[in-house]
């Protein structure tokens, strides 16, 4: 666990979390729900479709990101104040299914707000690396966060 406030990070910090493995019945039901394509929400059809068998979609290999991200609490509790945005999404490899995936961050730059001086932005590059520790996705992602009540 990290607990971090902006005050805490320095370029060049880097952070990992723990893996998630992801399951063909949560493949399915994103799928479902968020990114109805065949490859990614039919075991029979996505055999012959161009990966040779059932993916996760990109979405939710970001969307896992984002939750290990969170419950590894590299932010301090409420010390996250919400994303302006994101660079650079790649999506490399497929995630299949039975894949454990893991979030490895980078910290490219702190930035204070000139007009808020209770926080500022946090830009780092996040990498979400399988099992065989092949990169999966990366981004750069930016983060508003609280400075240290001190300050």
């Amino acid at each position: 666990m990290f607990h971090c406030y902006l005050d805490d990070f320095t370029e060049g910090s880097v952070f990992e979390t723990e893996g998630k493995t992801l399951s063909e019945a949560e493949i399915l039901e994103f799928a479902l729900k968020y990114d109805p394509q065949s490859f990614h929400m039919d075991v029979e059809a996505a055999k012959s479709g161009p990966f040779g068998g059932l993916i996760a979609s990109g979405l939710q290999t970001m969307a896992v990101g984002l939750r290990m991200l969170l419950q590894a609490q590299v932010f301090a509790p409420g010390a996250s104040m919400g994303s302006p945005g994101m660079d650079e999404l790649r999506w490399l490899k497929p995630v299949r299914p039975g894949d454990t995936l893991r979030l490895r961050g980078k910290v490219l730059g702190v930035k204070l707000s000139r007009s808020k001086p209770d926080r500022g932005v946090l830009r780092y590059r996040m990498k979400i690396i399988n099992q065989h520790d092949e990169d999966v996705m990366t981004m750069i992602g930016m983060q508003i966060v609280k400075r240290r009540a001190s300050n």
